[in-house]
């Protein structure tokens, strides 16, 4: 399931003056609230639940994993921002994939300094000549085989 975890109003505001993509706990907090939702309905309650997060998603990502470490079985970061998780990053249970753009060299480092942090299984994998968007021929493919085969190793 894909969710978008701002309002349509909340995306607008936020394109003017970045007053929410930043705000890291309030989109944990979504998330949150929509895996307890699929928790609750019959038709997925049992299933095993894995994050994709890209940029400030993916801390959200890490910070809901955290809170939720029985529910969410693996996590995967695209581009992301997993140092804005924090303090949770040590308690992540979930195994986590961190994919960065080869050209994004910032965001390499910040994931390689929240990898540090975390105990759980976790890799980096760096996507030759891309940026931070990914948005160059074939690297969004790239990152789509990559991340299955992490997802189906997880979650099967």
């Amino acid at each position: 399931m894909l969710f978008d975890l701002l309002t349509q109003e909340e995306e607008e505001k936020d394109a003017v003056n970045v007053e929410y993509r930043f705000n890291i706990p309030l989109l944990a907090e979504r998330l949150l609230g929509a895996t307890q939702w699929l928790r609750n309905d019959p038709q997925t309650k049992k299933l095993a639940f894995g994050y994709f997060g890209a940029s400030t998603g993916a801390a959200a990502a890490l910070i809901a994993a955290a809170k939720l470490p029985k529910d969410v079985v693996v996590v995967v970061s695209r581009g992301g921002r997993p140092d804005l998780a924090g303090d949770y990053l040590k308690n992540v249970a979930a195994p986590t994939l961190l994919l960065v753009g080869g050209l994004d060299t910032e965001v390499i480092e910040l994931n390689k300094e929240a990898m540090a942090q975390m105990k759980a299984e976790k890799k980096l994998v760096i996507v030759p000549g891309a940026t931070h968007l990914f948005e160059e021929s074939g690297t969004l493919e790239e990152v789509a085989k990559i991340s299955t085969e992490w997802f189906l190793r997880h979650l099967c």
